[in-house]
């Protein structure tokens, strides 16, 4: 397959994205990682990889630098981003770096930054990462800063460098994500699974929990790497030719990975995509069947959800955009289980994380629940049955930066019966339906979400808003 290039070199607080030997080089990397050593306390560091092609040289790279910092390396080599995250929290590290670059094509690779909670680096953590990254313009002039103090340390006249031991979690991993559910539920209706984990990370811990789960499972793409069989984002366009697989290989239900496994897309028995945001429906679902506790979604995230606790009779709480916004919201409210609408879901009884695992177990169970094996195709039907579509739109110089921000005034104002939250660009909320306008961090466009019951109204809703963003006239659809 081929794809356009667009290398431009993305580092936010959670992580770096760009394209190997090209905006991603080791010294960028190396710089970043530099940065990171800087803001944490004494103690080891964990590294894993997804599968892509590039990830042993860059860990091998990482590995080298840190431990001519003197910290000791615990090396999980391929491992699910969810997963290293319980090896940091396991080990008591002082932090973690993930190398993935989750959903993009196999040329890109980053480092996605882990706190010693074993979660991804809060937003002023990350800041402070970032504008040390900023402030060095390579990793030898970071190697001989004060980020690299330790390693003036010396013994008769030998500097003092770290070990690298091998750590592995699946064992721990499929005992967290175990003890959520109902394991004798599970094996006495024994599912069978059809499983894409996409040639990435997904198969390692995948393979031991189905097994421990009692299910009959087929694996596809389940070799770390890297060689995608499709675009490896988890969506309808890019898994339509994996969809017939699913029935003729007998199975109950199709599961889909990304690279580094933190997130989940779920297809029926008879081939149809369910998707993404389906995911955490299903998950808070199940989850609230058993126990009661707040849910904590983000601002993008579909009203299934939402709509789901409602009828359990608990809350449901709105975070910004992104996984760390998430853990935040979900530990100032005590939740039970929290996510985003990306097909990822988090339970904080197993790792701070979004955990693709955590996500077919809950779903599994939801299934197994009762006398007979329930169709996953009859539990997403009884979801609430919304409709949601994206767009974007490109933005010219004139609506750019303050200009922007007008424009968003002029999109509340063309909603005048709509609730307005500023949370994270501008969200709408009115009776059965709600918008969301965010401008993209990394490219000269606009996001557009909007989400009801009924399609026309979503169809009106994006139109009301791009035509407001551009200052056109807008005729009604209805």
């Amino acid at each position: 397959m081929t794809h356009p290039l667009h290398d431009t070199l993305i580092v936010s607080v959670s992580g770096l994205r760009g394209v190997v030997g090209g905006s991603l080089t080791a010294d960028v990397a190396l710089r970043y990682a530099a940065a990171f050593l800087s803001t944490l306390p004494p103690g080891p560091i964990v590294i894993g990889r997804d599968g892509r092609p590039s990830g042993p040289l860059l860990a091998t790279a990482l590995s080298d630098f840190v431990t001519r910092q003197g910290r000791d390396v615990i090396d999980c080599g391929v491992a699910a981003t969810p997963t290293l995250g319980i090896v940091v929290r396991a080990e008591r590290a002082a932090g973690g770096i993930q190398i993935s670059a989750s959903h993009n094509p196999a040329r890109y690779n980053g480092l996605k930054l882990f706190s010693a909670e074993g979660r991804v680096l809060p937003a002023a953590a990350g800041a402070a990462v970032l504008a040390r990254f900023h402030a060095h313009v390579s990793a030898a002039s970071a190697a001989s800063s004060e980020y690299n103090a330790s390693q003036d340390q010396e013994i008769e006249g030998v500097p003092l460098r770290g070990l690298v031991r091998a750590g592995d979690g699946t064992a721990a991993h499929v005992r967290l994500v175990a003890a959520i559910v109902d394991v004798a539920a599970i094996r006495r209706q024994s599912p069978r699974i059809w499983l894409d984990s996409g040639h990435g990370a997904g198969s390692c811990v995948a393979r031991a929990l189905f097994e421990h789960l009692g299910c009959e499972v087929v694996i596809e793409g389940g070799t770390p790497d890297g060689l995608y069989e499709h675009e490896p984002e988890p969506t309808a366009e890019n898994l339509a030719a994996l969809l017939p697989r699913i029935p003729a290989a007998g199975a109950d239900i199709g599961f889909f990975q990304d690279p580094d496994a933190d997130r989940l897309a779920i297809a029926t028995a008879d081939g149809r995509f369910i998707g993404e945001e389906a995911t955490l429906a299903l998950a808070v679902d199940g989850a609230l069947t058993k126990s009661a506790g707040p849910i904590v979604v983000n601002c993008s995230t579909s009203g299934m959800a939402a709509l789901i606790a409602a009828s359990h009779g608990v809350p449901c709480h709105v975070s910004a955009v992104g996984e760390a916004n998430v853990v935040d919201r979900m530990l100032a409210t005590g939740a039970l289980l929290g996510g985003e609408g990306n097909g990822g879901v988090i339970d904080p009884r197993v790792v701070l994380v979004r955990d693709s695992f955590v996500a077919m177990a809950l779903v599994l169970e939801r299934m197994c629940l009762g006398e007979q094996l329930q169709t996953i195709d009859s539990l997403a039907r009884g979801l609430p049955q919304l409709v949601m579509k994206k767009t974007k739109v490109d933005l010219s110089p004139e609506i750019r930066g303050d200009a922007l921000a007008v424009a968003m005034d002029r999109i509340a104002a063309a909603f005048p019966a709509a609730i307005v939250s500023r949370l994270d660009g501008l969200r709408l909320d009115w009776p059965g339906g709600w918008l969301l306008v965010r401008s993209s961090n990394t490219e000269p466009i606009v996001r557009i979400v909007a989400e009801a019951t009924d399609a026309t109204v979503v169809e009106e809703a994006l139109a009301r808003a791009t035509a407001a963003l551009l200052r056109i006239p807008f005729r009604t659809i209805v």
